[in-house]
């Protein structure tokens, strides 16, 4: 193993890192406690604010966070608020919740409401169409802290209304990384044609904009963070990494050798269970070299396309259900590690929250801290970055530890693949549908885009 090591470590001083004192960094482990953090850093900010997320939502939370973004360009005219949104999910409103207006018009409204003061909101199209692919990209840069979650901005995501989705919150102060990512954001995203403006009618087509988003697909898929320092041995090595497509891609690749490099034990978080076969073969060979791998993977019911069978069902319903049934033949394929204590599986489920956790814990000196789902999509298709610790002196393990048995509070293990329910027992309505799925083969379709 100390090859495996050995090769981790030179995969890693290929890659650029920064050094940040463990003092330097928060791990948050409560929804309204991030809520809380969020809107201090925005309300304090003097220099810059740029924030990344698949959506900003119209609704309590988005106009309350979009307010405060305002606010804060209004008390500071010098402060530059920079906002990235996905293009297409902007445009459109929510799966299955039937036709709606985007959020770009709940922008734009807010755009007139605030005037002259300005601040800009972008529409970044990854790919042409949505299907194939959206910005995934997590994190926003505050002055110099890195506050990096896997939430978007919404009610459920930030708590608003008592009901929340459980995620994990992370602030790093380091102007380096800070300064890395918003050259990223503004220089590879912002400054590129593809990039347009979402306060402006009238917004130009992805079809209109295919020649642009094929040069951003290009570009991005070649494209990582920049940083002008070297990491030193004195602190917590924190790797900024980014990943487009199946090839070249450096964050699936780090994800990779880190899994190969474990020795004892793995700790993994996905909030839909349909790991891409890479990582499924990686666990295999680590569970046969005796290594411990935890995965912490939410209930049905925890997921957010849950549909309670007393509400109107839409074909995402299904998709739960879906999720747990490939759970199930993973547990079934790997039972006798289950048995023997090598392998657990834990189901989380906390009264009607939900559960969008991601990310790994190698040894207890490597942590992941990404947007990525860990899913065929992910591992493809959308636009994904991660932050990679690096903790040699274990200054940090104490805080993440806790992190984990937050996480692990709520959470209920399998004993037998049995346990998890079988499909013929689902409502007939999610039964049927997934009945039809597999019976047209459009279950393996379904698996690399969701």
């Amino acid at each position: 193993m100390q090859l495996a090591t050995q090769s981790i470590q030179q995969w890693l001083d290929r890659i650029s890192g920064v050094t940040v004192p463990a003092g330097n960094i928060e791990v948050i482990t409560a929804t309204a406690e991030y809520r809380q953090r969020l809107i201090e850093l925005i309300q304090s900010a003097t220099k810059r604010i740029y924030i990344a997320a698949l959506y900003l939502q119209d609704d309590e939370a988005g106009r309350a966070i979009l307010t405060e973004l305002y606010q804060a360009k209004q008390r500071q005219p010098q402060l530059d608020v920079q906002v990235l949104v996905d293009f297409h999910r902007a445009q459109r409103g929510l799966i299955g919740k039937g036709p709606q207006v985007g959020n770009d018009q709940f922008y734009r409204d807010w755009a007139e409401k605030f005037a002259p003061v300005e601040i800009g909101i972008h529409g970044v199209p990854v790919k042409s169409r949505e299907w194939s692919g959206v910005l995934h990209l997590k994190g926003f840069v505050i002055d110099d802290a890195v506050v990096y979650s896997g939430a978007s901005i919404n009610d459920v995501y930030l708590g608003w209304n008592d009901r929340y989705r459980y995620d994990r919150y992370h602030v790093i102060h380091n102007p380096e990384l800070a300064n890395s990512m918003v050259q990223f954001m503004a220089e590879d995203l912002i400054g590129h044609d593809a990039v347009v403006s979402l306060l402006h009618t009238p917004i130009p087509t992805a079809k209109a904009l295919r020649r642009d988003i094929r040069k951003l697909k290009f570009k991005l898929s070649r494209t990582h963070y920049q940083l002008d320092t070297q990491p030193t041995d004195d602190g917590v090595v924190v790797y900024p990494l980014l990943g487009l497509g199946r090839h070249s891609n450096q964050l699936n690749q780090t994800i990779v050798k880190l899994l190969r490099s474990a020795e004892r034990k793995v700790f993994i978080c996905t909030p839909y269970f349909n790991l891409p076969a890479p990582l499924v073969s990686a666990i295999g060979k680590l569970l046969k070299r005796g290594v411990e791998v935890t995965i912490v993977v939410g209930d049905k019911t925890a997921n957010d396309f849950f549909t309670p069978p007393d509400q109107p069902f839409s074909a995402v319903s299904a998709l739960p259900y879906l999720y747990e049934q490939n759970l199930k033949r993973f547990a079934h394929r790997y039972q006798k590690f289950i048995d023997g204590n090598k392998l657990n599986l834990q189901l989380w489920s906390c009264d009607d929250h939900s559960y969008h956790l991601k990310g790994m814990q190698i040894d207890d000196s490597m942590y992941l801290l990404t947007g990525n789902n860990l899913n065929p999509r992910a591992w493809a298709l959308d636009l994904e970055n991660g932050l990679l610790m690096h903790d040699r002196q274990g200054a940090m393990s104490a805080q993440f530890n806790s992190e984990r048995d937050c996480i692990m509070n709520n959470t209920v293990r399998v004993a037998h693949f049995s346990e998890i329910e079988k499909s013929t027992n689902y409502p007939p309505k999610v039964a049927k549908l997934l009945q039809r799925i597999r019976r047209v083969k459009a279950d393996l379709l379904l698996k690399r885009i969701l």
